[in-house]
């Protein structure tokens, strides 16, 4: 379980901007659902779009035209025989807010108003999308999400991420193919903003502390690592000639039934079980950690294990609480790590 008002702290760390003084009411204000909370996020940022103006980039048109602008399209000026109207076919570019992220924006938002979320919201939303009549919608199943930002965009990073969630967690195809809205972020998303408020919260409230997203290097007696995978950490903290690698899981269920007995996801132990050791063999002290989100199950797992001359520790984080107590939580396996 995980309150909605956590979602909001692990957005705010994910996105630095939501830190901003604009966007601190949706830290106190009370939610019935996460989209609403989206809702209200994607309000502000949008209503701060508009302040600074919308994004505009040059779209081809072609129109006749009584006056010359652009290229003359002379092949299909006397097919439609425009001449006779005194026209011609001009082919030309305009600056428009017809962008591809407005496209997203007004798509994201007129799927919203279809959602359970509070009058007031639907409200804000109507409102903001009047200043989005010159702008196009689109399919929510071809939108390409991978995006280059620039100093002229990078204010519509945030935006564009907030979409992502909410059109990746509202939809859904049914077996006849028809969409329908389904419940909101699903175990993948939720991972996802998971490790990056754990990252991120290290990072800030823990300067002294190296904390990156690095890759492990495999330990190879000749050298030679053809086809070998990736390492790729979701933590490491590093102080001194100590480093703890955590692996943050976020599953509905935090142990697997096998045998009428609770264990530990061997997958995940078998994984970070060899990033410590490959890690421990370029030096140093290593530790590792299974660092997953707490569920209602009554079991939850909560050891420590020396495997090898390597600390493997599970834990849980307990996100159905204040926001302070999650940060108490974080700040304990920190002030452990670097004791």
């Amino acid at each position: 379980m995980i309150r909605i008002q956590n979602i909001y702290y692990m957005l705010a760390y994910a996105f630095q901007i939501l830190q901003e003084h604009g966007y601190k009411h949706c830290g106190t204000e009370e939610f019935e659902n996460t989209a609403d909370l989206l809702s209200s996020i994607l309000v502000k940022g949008v209503t701060t779009q508009i302040k600074r103006c919308l994004g505009r980039v040059y779209v081809e048109a072609t129109e006749p035209l009584s006056c010359l602008r652009g290229k003359i399209d002379v092949t299909e000026s006397i097919k439609q025989q425009t001449i006779m109207k005194q026209q011609l076919i001009c082919t030309y570019d305009e600056f428009s807010v017809d962008s591809y992220m407005n496209r997203i924006l007004k798509t994201t938002m007129e799927l919203l108003l279809r959602h359970d979320i509070s009058k007031t919201r639907k409200k804000e939303l109507r409102n903001l999308l009047l200043y989005f009549r010159d702008v196009g919608t689109i399919n929510v199943y071809s939108i390409d999400w991978k995006f280059r930002f620039n100093r002229n965009n990078q204010t519509y990073q945030m935006l564009m991420s907030v979409s992502y969630l909410v059109i990746k967690g509202l939809l859904q195809t049914s077996a006849d193919g028809s969409v329908k809205l389904m419940q909101f972020l699903d175990e993948q998303r939720m991972c996802r903003l998971y490790e990056k408020f754990i990252l991120e919260y290290y990072k800030r409230h823990y300067p002294q502390i190296k904390t990156s997203a690095s890759q492990i290097g495999w330990a190879l007696d000749d050298g030679i690592g053809t086809m070998l995978p990736i390492m790729q950490s979701d933590i490491m903290l590093a102080h001194s000639d100590r480093t703890l690698i955590i692996d943050a899981k976020y599953y509905s269920r935090t142990t697997q039934r096998q045998y009428d007995a609770n264990t530990l996801h061997s997958s995940n132990l078998y994984q970070i079980f060899t990033y410590v050791k490959n890690k421990a063999a370029a030096g140093g002290e290593v530790s590792g950690m299974l660092l997953y989100a707490r569920t209602e199950e009554e079991i939850q797992p909560d050891h420590a294990y020396m495997m090898s001359g390597n600390r493997i520790s599970v834990k849980t984080l307990n996100l159905d609480c204040d926001f302070e107590e999650v940060a108490c939580q974080l700040n304990a396996i920190a002030d452990d790590f670097m004791a």
